[in-house]
C-alpha cells in the first residue's frame, strides 16, 4: 500500500527538480517522429493501464500488447498461461511538449502497486508484473533514479519490484483489446475493477486530464 498519494506526488516532483539539476536532458526522439515519443509500461492488466493513461493530456495514443517475453507473435490466450515470458504492456505515445517522461513515471507509480511481485490484486502471474521497458539510456536513468529515491524514502511499505529492462519488441494485442474499457464499460471486470481504479487515478491527476 502507498503512503498518502499527495506526498508521493510531491516527492516525485522534487525528484524531477533534483534530476534536472544534474543536467539530464529530456527524453527525445523515438518511434513516432521528432515531435512524439513513446513510453512502454506494464502495470498489471493492460485494459486498466490503457484506460488510465488515455486520460492524460499530452498522451496521443495508447496501444495494448505484450513485451518482455520469448514467444513471437503471441496470442492473448498464450500470454494468459504465463509461459511466454511476456507482460501485458502498453505503448504510450505522447507529446513531450505537453507531458514529460517524468510525469508519465509519476502516473506509473500511482497507477498500480509496484511492490507486488508478478501480480496486481487478483490478477496473478508473471504476465501481470510491474515493468518499465526503456527505449533509451535517458529513460533507464530516470526510472532507476526514481525507484532508488522512492525506496530510500520508504514511499511504500515494501521495496519496489518493478523491472527496468530494455525495450526489444512489442506485439500489439488483438483488436478487441484496444480501447477496451471505453468499448466494454458495462462488462463486470470494467465496472467493478477498472472503473473504481480509474476514478481514483483521475482524482489524483485532475489537473493533467484531457478536457
Amino acid at each position: 500500500m502507498k503512503k498518502n498519494i499527495v506526498l508521493l506526488m510531491l516527492f516525485m516532483a522534487n525528484c524531477a527538480v533534483a534530476l534536472a539539476a544534474t543536467g539530464n536532458k529530456p527524453v527525445t526522439g523515438n518511434l513516432h517522429g521528432p515531435k512524439l515519443d513513446t513510453a512502454t509500461f506494464a502495470t498489471g492488466c493492460f485494459w486498466c493501464t490503457e484506460a488510465k493513461f488515455q486520460q492524460l493530456k499530452g498522451v496521443k495514443k495508447v496501444i495494448s500488447g505484450f513485451s518482455g517475453g520469448h514467444v513471437a507473435n503471441p496470442s492473448y490466450e498464450q500470454v494468459c498461461t504465463g509461459t511466454t515470458g511476456h507482460a501485458e504492456a502498453c505503448n504510450i505515445i505522447y507529446d513531450p511538449a505537453q507531458i514529460s517522461f517524468d510525469e508519465l513515471l509519476e502516473a506509473f507509480f500511482v497507477a498500480h502497486d509496484p511492490t507486488q511481485l508478478n501480480r496486481q490484486g487478483n490478477d496473478v502471474g508473471t504476465q501481470y508484473r510491474s515493468a518499465i521497458f526503456y527505449h533509451n539510456a535517458a529513460q533507464k536513468q530516470k526510472a532507476d533514479y526514481y525507484i532508488g529515491k522512492l525506496n530510500t524514502e520508504k514511499a511504500y511499505k515494501s521495496n519496489i519490484v518493478t523491472q527496468v529492462v530494455p525495450y526489444k519488441v512489442f506485439y500489439k494485442a488483438e483488436d478487441y483489446h484496444q480501447n477496451y474499457f471505453n468499448q466494454n464499460g458495462s462488462q463486470p471486470y470494467c465496472k467493478y475493477v477498472i472503473q473504481p481504479e480509474l476514478e481514483k487515478f483521475k482524482k489524483v491527476f485532475k489537473n493533467k486530464l484531457k478536457s
